[in-house]
């Protein structure tokens, strides 16, 4: 056999090993997916994991640590906690809570009190929004956020925005609560220039307790 022959037989078993370990590396990845799909246990908890990674380094709003609570008495209502924290350079104010095409401009403690008049940050200050009945917090920020569809969307604090709540029908599991293409308005002070800007990102999903 000549020489040329030789490497021509070298690099066509190159290529047909190459494509062996493609074919494996792809059946892999296709169970993978069919699994996640088939315990939608390990899809939630894959969808938190990555929603919690995203947030926490967001930037210039990050969300340090989130939880989310079921209205025991309506299924379709569940509290929502987050702690944020301005990761930027400069002074925010949030204005708004953002969520699937729906907002929130205020917050409830007792009254209605708008996000805009305490949610001030400087570089590195931190906020929360929860209930204190739920929630290990200073005060009383709370808004909550509703399966779509609900009839009970009637005022600033109340989000419509969820697809997935906290006490699935018919789950036994606390489930995962999940508010599509979540974000926020704010006022970031620009070198003493206000501009309002919106900060969109990933599902905000979080497990419940």
């Amino acid at each position: 056999m000549k020489l040329d022959d030789t490497a021509k037989l070298a690099r066509a078993q190159g290529a047909t090993e190459y494509l062996v370990l493609l074919a494996v590396v792809l059946i892999i990845a296709l169970v993978s997916i069919a699994l996640l799909g088939f315990f939608p246990g390990m899809a939630s908890d894959a969808k938190e994991t990555e929603s919690k990674t995203y947030w926490m380094s967001a930037t210039p709003i990050a969300i340090v640590e989130a939880g989310a609570k079921a209205y025991t008495t309506d299924p379709t209502i569940v509290e929502p906690y987050i702690r944020i924290r301005n990761t930027g350079v400069y002074p925010i104010r949030i204005t708004k809570i953002l969520a699937a095409s729906a907002s929130v401009n205020q917050t409830y403690n007792g009254t209605f009190v708008d996000i805009s008049s305490y949610a001030y940050l400087g570089p590195g200050e931190e906020t929360s929004f929860a209930d204190t009945l739920h929630f290990a917090v200073p005060q009383d920020r709370e808004f909550v956020a509703f399966a779509i569809g609900s009839s009970q969307c009637t005022n600033n604090a109340r989000l419509c925005g969820a697809t997935s709540l906290c006490n699935p029908p018919g789950e036994s599991s606390k489930g995962v609560f999940v508010l599509k293409d979540f974000g926020f308005e704010y006022i970031a002070y620009i070198e003493g220039v206000s501009i309002t800007k919106r900060q969109i990102g990933k599902d905000l999903a979080v497990k419940c307790i």
